[in-house]
């Protein structure tokens, strides 16, 4: 028994020239890759070279021990992240963690594990890093003479809620800071984690400074932990949308990513369950495959739902223009063409009959009081 996990004889080739870059024998085997999401662990593509395990004889894979999540602490200088893209409501952000644990085998933020020397695959939800000195980094961006306040997301790329941050309380601390100086936030997750910190959540609302947005991807649970192997399971998430509800926080529910053939006909029942739970806005995004994500979702597709491979690839590329996706502003999140209409016409028709986005909340910049702006600086002469 080697380290590579065996498939199908009848999936093992490839089906047409956009897939050639599915190779079946660099999956790694199921008992190394428990409770993640992706099947391989290809070397990045900034790499001098591309190395591949394989079976010598002497059967010494089998002594390979199981993918552990491992953290190193990431040193970082700028902890505040700003962008100018056209395709999102914010400018500003925040990310605790590179590297995500939840193992989302769609996730588009595994590319940046590249720039680490790492791989998209296995390591993105295995070897992460934390930056522990985000608190202290955001209090003095914050402090800088003219900053100015607007909404900073977090979770836009990696959770902030993951399992690790049970351990590393990043985002407490950067909760804290927010809080402290009346900065608006608006945050994103998939755990059910972020109602620990509803007591801060619930404050910082009261003032206009705070919404938390739970991205629910299906209703089925046995779906769910196939996508989302470590996230929390979807109940949970609607157990958290019906807590910050009760507790003033004003919830959405992000529909992300919108699978076609896959997840795309739960869109209804979604919505559904989250007007109930109390949510007031929602939101979806189509599947996004840039660089490395497309093979290792392609991989885990063949993997959990070889009968639907050709159609969901067949059904995406043609919201994509023919490819696996577009990067093209005012494309890349909704797609193009009848079946992107469509998915966005039952989002419309689904959130107006619920009453959801009738007002998109605008969070409070009025109240924003830099750090330590109470201390008075002394002339030098």
């Amino acid at each position: 028994m080697n380290d590579f996990a065996q498939i199908d004889p009848r999936l093992a080739r490839p089906l047409d020239g956009a897939d050639a870059g599915i190779a079946p024998d660099l999956s790694i085997r199921p008992d190394r890759r428990r409770g993640r999401g992706a099947q391989s662990n290809r070397s990045g593509r900034y790499e001098r070279e591309e190395r591949e395990l394989t079976d010598d004889g002497w059967e010494t894979l089998d002594a390979l021990p199981p993918f552990q999540t491992t953290v190193q602490t990431e040193r970082a200088r700028k902890i505040i992240t700003r962008n100018e893209s056209p395709d999102i409501s914010f400018e500003r952000s925040i990310n605790p963690y590179r590297g995500c644990e939840h193992g989302c085998s769609y996730c588009f933020a595994r590319p940046t594990h590249a720039y680490m020397g790492l791989s998209a695959g296995l390591d993105f939800e295995s070897r992460l890093f934390a930056k522990p000195n985000a608190a202290e980094l955001l209090e003095r961006e914050l402090a800088a003479p003219g900053y100015k306040p607007k909404t900073i997301a977090i979770g836009t790329n990696t959770d902030p809620y993951q399992p690790i941050e049970k351990t590393w309380r990043i985002m407490r601390g950067i909760l804290e800071v927010l809080e402290r100086t009346n900065h608006p936030v608006g945050v994103v997750t998939k755990s059910a984690l972020v109602l620990r910190d509803i007591d801060i959540l619930s404050r910082m609302a009261e003032k206009g400074l705070a919404k938390v947005a739970l991205s629910i991807t299906t209703l089925d649970a046995k779906m769910a932990r196939t996508m989302e192997p470590r996230a929390s399971a979807p109940y949970r998430r609607l157990e958290a949308v019906k807590a910050l509800s009760g507790a003033g926080v004003p919830t959405a529910v992000m529909i992300a990513p919108v699978i076609p053939a896959l997840n795309d006909d739960g869109i209804e029942k979604i919505l559904d369950a989250a007007a109930a739970a109390g949510a007031r806005e929602a939101g979806y995004i189509l599947l996004r495959l840039p660089a490395e994500v497309s093979p290792v979702f392609r991989e885990w597709l063949l993997r959990h739902y070889p009968d639907r491979y050709r159609h969901v690839l067949s059904v995406l590329r043609a919201m994509r223009g023919g490819k696996d996706y577009d990067a093209e502003f005012g494309k890349r999140m909704r797609g193009t063409g009848p079946y992107a209409w469509m998915v966005g016409r039952r989002f419309e028709l689904a959130s107006k009959r619920l009453g959801l986005n009738r007002r998109k909340l605008k969070l409070n910049t009025e109240l924003f009081t830099p750090p330590n702006s109470g201390a008075v600086q002394l002339d030098l002469f």
